[in-house]
Order: structure tokens, then C-alpha cells, then sequence
């Protein structure tokens, strides 16, 4: 795609070869295993430039983002699958504009975070089955690797809330603990 823009836009092109190095260099630092929601935010703003730039005016995205979770800390690299999942099954099968809503706002002792697409949806009992690692779903397994992750992390009681149906989008909610034992941004989970 940047390779089209070099000989028909190459301030395009030169825009998105910087959104994909800042994407690409998150993507592979190692800094530890947590950084914080602003930080998964930014890298996710550069993976949605460069999916726009491929799919243009088929794909709308809308952030409402409360500031005071920004430092929120969570694992690295939790969010962005979440959301290459509702850019993916969000466009699915559809021939007319999908649109991705991402919140993060503020609840009490957690912070919520909500990613939603008016896609294909799934069937209920075969994302229990995903996630189960029952089956393999095609093009990946970033649901239930996040969910694992989170489940980890925080406990049980953390894991990904999701809300589905065939031909209804897909609805994904995350609650984060605002402060935990042991979790810091940019670094490893320590304890005893």
C-alpha cells in the first residue's frame, strides 16, 4: 500500500512509512511486560492510520478516551489485537462503512475499555469454543491469548467481556485495575 503512494503521493507514502516505523518500533521494544493505556493507545492511533490509508472511507473510527486512565499500567501489546480483530471481522463480508468505536473511561478502582464494531459478529458458542482453545479460529488466536493474559495478570475476574451474535458486530470490554500489586508500566511483574 505505502509502496502505491511512492510515485503518486510521496508526502503520502513519506507519512505513512513514519506511522508504520512508530508502529513497528512499539511493536518490538522490550521495555518490560506492561506499559501504560496511553502509550497502547498511541501505537494503536498508528495502526489505524495505516489501515485507513488501505481501506480509506470503508472504515470509521471513533476514540472517546477519559484522561485520567491514561497511566493506567496493562500488558503490553493487550489492546492492539483487540482491535486489528474488529478492523478485520468489522469489514468482513461487508461492502459498505464499518465503523470501531474504542472508549476508556474512568470506574471507580478500574478503568473500562470498550471496543466495538458493527461487523459480522460471531456465533456465541464457537467464540466459547475459541476461547476455550477448543478450536482454532482462522487468521490467529489473539482472543484468547489476551484473555489468558489478562486472566494472568489481574485474576480471574478480569478476563474479556464479550458480546456477540451473527451479523451483529462484536462488543469487547476489558477492566482494568487502576492500581495492582506488583504491575508497573514499563516493567515486569514482580512479587514474592
Amino acid at each position: 500500500m505505502i509502496a502505491s503512494f511512492v510515485r503518486t503521493d510521496p508526502e503520502r507514502a513519506r507519512e505513512l512509512l513514519l506511522e508504520f516505523a512508530d508502529f513497528t518500533r512499539y511493536s518490538f521494544r522490550r521495555h518490560g511486560d506492561f506499559t501504560t493505556l496511553a502509550d497502547e493507545l498511541h501505537a494503536i492511533d498508528h495502526y489505524l492510520a495505516l489501515v485507513r490509508a488501505r481501506f480509506g472511507d470503508r472504515l470509521a473510527v471513533t476514540l472517546q478516551i477519559a484522561p485520567e486512565v491514561l497511566p493506567v499500567a496493562l500488558p503490553f501489546l493487550c489492546l492492539q489485537p483487540l482491535v486489528e480483530n474488529a478492523v478485520k471481522h468489522g469489514l468482513e463480508g461487508k461492502s459498505d462503512r464499518c465503523h470501531i468505536q474504542i472508549t476508556a473511561q474512568d470506574a471507580g478502582a478500574e478503568a473500562l475499555v470498550v471496543i466495538e464494531d458493527d461487523g459480522a459478529g460471531m456465533d456465541p458458542e464457537l467464540l466459547r469454543r475459541i476461547l476455550a482453545r477448543e478450536v482454532s479460529p482462522s487468521g490467529g488466536i489473539g482472543l484468547s491469548n489476551v484473555d489468558d493474559r489478562l486472566r494472568q495478570v489481574f485474576g480471574d475476574d478480569h478476563g474479556l467481556v464479550i458480546e456477540t451474535a451473527p451479523g451483529a458486530g462484536m462488543k469487547i470490554t476489558v477492566r482494568l485495575p487502576k492500581y495492582q500489586p506488583g504491575v508497573h508500566s514499563g516493567g515486569r511483574l514482580s512479587g514474592p
